[in-house]
């Protein structure tokens, strides 16, 4: 697992609309990169809707907010516009981010394995390094908590 002081590993991903995104292209403000499951699933909704209800925060702390899971762009399309999401969603369909960012992982339940994301958030400083990692992200209140890590990068 990445730590703070870590490089983030470089990536581009297609984002919710089809276009590309490349991570280092955004350099020089901080990024909120969290990763979840699936798309319209009750807590992932939950997390992005948390990210959704306090943006205006990240936004006056000039973060960039990206949403990563293995879904499609289409998915990802749908999923933004039905909760109203004000941030970018990317597409990691062969899930190469997730395994750089080693969230990709054997998962159970109901007593069977599968391969899947583990709900994990990173926040990358304006330099591109890891400032802080969220394991084992449980939804309630963590984007107020990312928000402060973010305020503090930001200096507000």
């Amino acid at each position: 697992m990445l730590a703070p002081g870590d490089l983030a590993p470089d990536f581009t991903l297609p984002t919710d609309t089809g276009a590309p995104l490349t991570l280092s292209a955004l350099r020089g403000r901080p990024v909120v990169l969290y990763f979840y499951p699936k798309d319209d699933t009750e807590t992932c909704t939950k997390e992005a809707c948390g990210f959704r209800d306090l943006f205006p925060r990240f936004d006056a702390s000039g973060a960039t907010v990206l949403g990563v899971s293995p879904d499609s762009v289409k998915s990802h399309a749908k999923f933004r516009q039905k909760y109203a999401l004000p941030f970018t969603l990317l597409a990691d369909a062969e899930h190469a981010v997730a395994e750089a960012y080693d969230v990709w992982h054997e998962k159970s339940m109901f007593g069977n394995t599968y391969m899947g994301v583990l709900r994990t958030t990173f926040v990358i400083d304006a330099a591109g390094r890891v400032a802080r990692v969220f394991e084992k992200v449980r939804t309630a209140g963590h984007a107020a908590e990312v928000a402060a890590v973010v305020s503090e990068l930001a200096g507000r």
